[in-house]
């Protein structure tokens, strides 16, 4: 499980700083290019904020957060026994470390560093590879716990008739 959880990490995070890579020479015209009529397009923001830009003033803030999160996932990988919550997880931390990046090696400088988003989803927000890994192990993690999958991969049963009032 552990090479999973490793691999989509890794993939999560190179993914992620080769696309910000790639839009920082690309995209530093300030034009926006358009890939799906106005639904989808590419345009070069630095972004200080969390996601939404909330929290713009707040950036150290929104960093620390962001390191908390990861060592969570960092910790929660410890006991992971399920190929899917493996993925889940290394996504999380893919997504999660490639916005930490940015964070800590980005102008204005560590803890304040901006992050690099460049995908535009018709003018709602714009986000970036890290952020749609984080969707993504989000999502499938939401879809385990609902569907009763442990983190170990097991399938707890639960007491037949539940608690009662007397």
């Amino acid at each position: 499980m552990l090479r999973r959880y490793a691999l989509a990490a890794i993939i999560a995070l190179v993914l992620d700083q080769a696309s910000k890579a790639w839009a920082l020479g690309a995209l530093a015209d300030g034009r926006v290019r358009p890939l799906i009529g106005d639904v989808l397009s590419l345009r070069l923001i630095h972004n200080s904020g969390a996601a939404f830009s909330i929290g713009d003033s707040m950036t150290w803030v929104m960093t620390l957060i962001a390191v908390a999160v990861t060592l969570a996932i960092l910790w929660a990988s410890r006991r992971v026994g399920s190929m899917r919550w493996a993925v889940a997880l290394g996504l999380l931390l893919g997504g999660s470390l490639g916005n930490l990046v940015d964070r800590f090696f980005r102008d204005p400088g560590p803890l304040r560093g901006r992050v690099v988003d460049f995908i535009d989803y018709g003018g709602l927000f714009v986000g970036n590879i890290a952020d749609i890994a984080i969707v993504a192990g989000a999502c499938l993690l939401i879809w385990l716990v609902f569907s009763n999958v442990g983190l170990d991969g097991s399938r707890p049963q639960h007491a037949a008739g539940g608690a009662t009032d007397e």
